[in-house]
């Protein structure tokens, strides 16, 4: 079952909207520093095998440049982050590619729809 760390950047109201779907989820603002720099963030949902939610291109810039395998990141690329508005894109893609997810991957949802690029993530 996958695990969702959602990240500062996006509002804690995600944390409720998971629950409701029956998916474990952890808004940053409960577990560190407001200001932790990403690495932290990546760091802790590695060690408690959490996949980060986050708004922010930091966090696959960092994967890219470590050629790190973990962790997974799901990546709103889209104007309106509220879950009230994006929930049922982010669960429905979450469901639909668990598989990656748990084993390494960054998920980008967006409104022209999913993509999935498996890590660790190729230089060429």
């Amino acid at each position: 079952m996958i695990r969702i760390l959602v990240d500062m950047n996006l509002s804690p109201g995600w944390v409720d909207r998971f629950a409701e779907s029956g998916v474990e989820a952890q808004h940053w603002s409960t577990l560190g520093a407001a200001g932790a720099p990403d690495s932290e963030i990546m760091a802790w949902a590695n060690d408690h095998d959490h996949v980060v939610l986050t708004h922010d291109l930091d966090f696959s810039a960092i994967l890219a440049a470590t050629q790190a395998r973990a962790p997974s990141v799901v990546l709103l690329r889209m104007q309106d982050v509220f879950p009230e508005t994006a929930f049922s894109h982010v669960l429905r893609a979450i469901r639909a590619l668990e598989s990656p997810l748990s084993r390494g991957a960054i998920v980008t949802v967006g409104a022209a729809g999913t993509r999935v690029r498996v890590l660790p993530l190729s230089r060429d």
